[in-house]
């Protein structure tokens, strides 16, 4: 027999292999011993050391003697192994009369002296036993020059006896530790510094961890902190910027800006993810990309979070053209903008107000780019908007506030906020402006930690002792953006609008009651044992947070809440517009060609609606007589809604290449 190359590689790789997995792995010793020093500042800067409970207290195999810290919090110990091994298990016994204190201690290795580079090995979880030796094991592959145990928040790091043990090996990133079935966000900040500011960053290393630990993405990056009322809690919201821009986790979106939302006030951690889950099945052009996460800083548990898309302007966020500094005239100067209807706009670098004293935001472009023609032009054409709407002939459909919205994106934005409940839809409303394009799209939605149930000053939203009246009337508004949206629903046409577009929703199978019920039943599911690590570190769980009505008690009892509400909102909704289910209303037609990548066709009453144009198109349509009774020619980046009559219809969609497409669809 021959022995190739090939052959002879494959045997060592496999010998390699054996030969790892079967090292005896032993109780580690250290170099050193390393970590926090038990130090007292006095007065005049006079440093005082203890030698009690000091770190070798730790390792002398005694459970009645202990490490413990001066500072309350960010301490640690740990070993120098002087080189890199791998970590097989560890073993740990808590302080006598204090085991508590290490329920959810966490346990790291790194390569850094500094742990900046470290990931997780295990967190402790459950109070172990006192006066007894607790093991868990290891699965992670990497090997690890410095491993660690870092004391939960507020405990002086207590513990009794702490082992390590492994192998001496280079190892590999195969496997890592990922703690539960989400994934896990490790963030070191340079010298462990705190993230205290909005507007100051701290330099940084984040490691994201997922599926099952066989996927990790490590990068450098800047945090800070972010948001408005929650960042007043006691578990802080954070912006993240990636040294490079990446997909992260799987998310449509390649950027460097990336958000970390604390949902304290939302005690199931679901209730924006709920509400994205409603705008992508109404198909919003943009949803925010987020998903739960478990979330590190330093080497201590910080909470369940949800990793969130940064509202941006940049493909799969609000793709619409980013305009340079240059751009400053003609159909050059008319676009892309992204604006905010923002209550908290006299905070931000770029704002104005508008003729009717609504706070508007610019958010793209960025601040520190925008020059004073764009910062002009905005203003004039938002002005020029709401002048349209509170027009004594807005409602015409040519030259009223059709003109400069584009209805389709309005409605949608409209019912996810209406379904959910959420008071806070008006106060922060995210709007964009398309290149050689007069209207203004609404979207993406945001912010729902208020909403499905979740605010005292509305409770209750539906039921028996509910209102009639939408919840924007009951709930905050920036400015006059309440009367906005007052002002479109009083035209007629365009509560029909609504009306058409909700039954289309629910009839053809896109938002139902089960799909929402179930959606909560998975999320609960998947943060079952995140969600009972985070109520163990924030312990608000039975606490009223911010507008909390009333607290549930438990987890599963606030996750029935909302389950309770979805139920009730349907019926409500359902009842408010007129609502009657129509098996022959059909879903949208998708049209897939080189020339119409996205576009699709659908139809309600008395209206046929395209979206998704990519290029210039002409569009006919033609009765069943062979009489033309529609054409039009449509610009880039449109959705649009043709009004016809009742009846069955010929579509010609032609592209200015040429390409052709012919659909045949039925109006009620």
């Amino acid at each position: 027999m021959k022995i190739t190359p090939i052959v002879l590689i494959f045997f060592f790789c496999v010998l390699f292999s054996i030969s790892a997995r079967g090292q005896t792995a032993s109780k580690l010793q250290p170099v050193n011993i390393i970590g926090t020093t038990y130090s007292v500042d006095y007065d005049n800067n006079n440093i005082r050391s203890t030698t009690v409970n000091t770190k070798k207290d730790a390792f002398d195999g005694n459970f009645n003697t202990y490490f413990a810290s001066y500072d309350r919090s960010n301490t640690w110990l740990g070993l120098d192994l002087g080189e890199k091994h791998v970590i097989t298990k560890v073993a740990y016994c808590p302080r006598n009369d204090w085991a508590k204190r290490l329920e959810l201690g966490v346990l790291e290795g790194a390569n850094q002296a500094d742990f900046g580079d470290a990931v997780l090995l295990r967190v402790i979880t459950e109070i172990p036993d006192e006066r007894k030796w607790t093991e868990q094991t290891v699965n992670n592959s990497r090997g690890f020059r410095y491993v660690r145990y870092v004391g939960p928040h507020d405990v002086r790091c207590n513990i009794a006896e702490l082992e390590f043990y492994g192998y001496p090996s280079e190892g590999n990133d195969a496997q890592l530790t990922q703690i539960t079935g989400i994934p896990d966000v490790i963030i070191h900040t340079v010298n462990a510094q705190d993230i205290t500011s909005k507007t100051v960053y701290i330099k940084g290393i984040v490691s994201f961890i997922s599926k099952d630990g066989t996927d990790i993405y490590t990068d450098s990056m800047e945090i800070r902190g972010r948001g408005n009322a929650s960042w007043n809690f006691e578990k802080k919201p954070y912006r993240i910027k990636l040294a490079k821009k990446a997909r992260i986790l799987g998310n449509p979106a390649e950027a460097r800006n990336w958000t970390l939302i604390n949902n304290y006030g939302d005690k199931t951690l679901m209730r924006n993810l709920l509400a994205f889950d409603l705008s992508k099945n109404m198909e919003m052009p943009y949803t925010p990309a987020g998903q739960p996460v478990n979330v590190y800083l330093n080497g201590e548990y910080i909470g369940c979070y949800q990793f969130c898309d940064h509202i941006d302007v940049r493909k799969n966020r609000v793709d619409v053209k980013e305009m340079k500094p240059s751009d400053i005239s003609g159909e050059n100067l008319t676009g892309g903008y992204l604006i905010e209807i923002d209550a908290y706009a006299d905070s931000e670098p770029k704002h104005f107000t508008s003729w009717r004293d609504t706070p508007v935001t610019i958010k793209s472009p960025d601040s520190d780019e925008i020059v004073t023609q764009q910062f002009d032009y905005i203003k004039a054409h938002y002005n020029k908007w709401e002048a349209a709407i509170y027009d004594n002939n807005y409602k015409d459909p040519v030259t009223g506030f059709r003109k400069y919205t584009d209805t389709q994106t309005f409605i949608r934005h409209f019912l996810v906020g209406e379904f959910s409940g959420n008071t806070d839809t008006y106060w922060s409303v995210y709007m964009y402006k398309q290149r050689s394009d007069d209207k203004f799209y609404f979207g993406p939605v945001w912010d729902f930690d208020l909403a499905f149930e979740n605010d005292n000053r509305t409770y209750p939203v539906c039921g028996i002792n509910g209102t009639s009246d939408w919840i924007f009337r009951r709930g905050s508004a920036a400015g006059n953006a309440k009367g906005i949206i007052n002002r479109f629903l009083l035209d007629a046409e365009f509560y029909k609008e609504i009306q058409t577009t909700y039954s289309n929703y629910r009839d053809w199978g896109y938002v139902t009651e089960e799909k929402l019920i179930a959606l909560v039943d998975y999320y609960a599911d998947l943060m079952d044992a995140s969600q009972k690590m985070n109520y163990k570190r924030w312990g608000n769980l039975t606490w009223q947070v911010h507008q909390n009505n009333r607290p549930a008690g438990s987890y599963e009892g606030e996750v029935n809440v909302v389950k309770k509400y979805i139920r009730e909102r349907f019926a409500w909704m359902d009842k408010k517009l007129n609502y009657t289910p129509n098996p022959d209303n059909n879903p949208p037609v998708a049209i897939e060609t080189s020339a119409f990548p996205a576009l699709k066709l659908w139809t309600g009453s008395n209206a046929i609606h395209i979206e998704s144009i990519t290029e210039i198109t002409s569009v006919e349509v033609v009765n069943y007589m062979g009489h033309k009774v529609k054409s039009e020619v449509q610009k880039t980046g449109h959705n649009f809604t043709l009004t016809v009559s009742p009846g069955v219809y010929i579509v010609h969609i032609v592209a200015q290449n040429g390409e052709n497409k012919t659909i045949k669809c039925r109006v009620f």
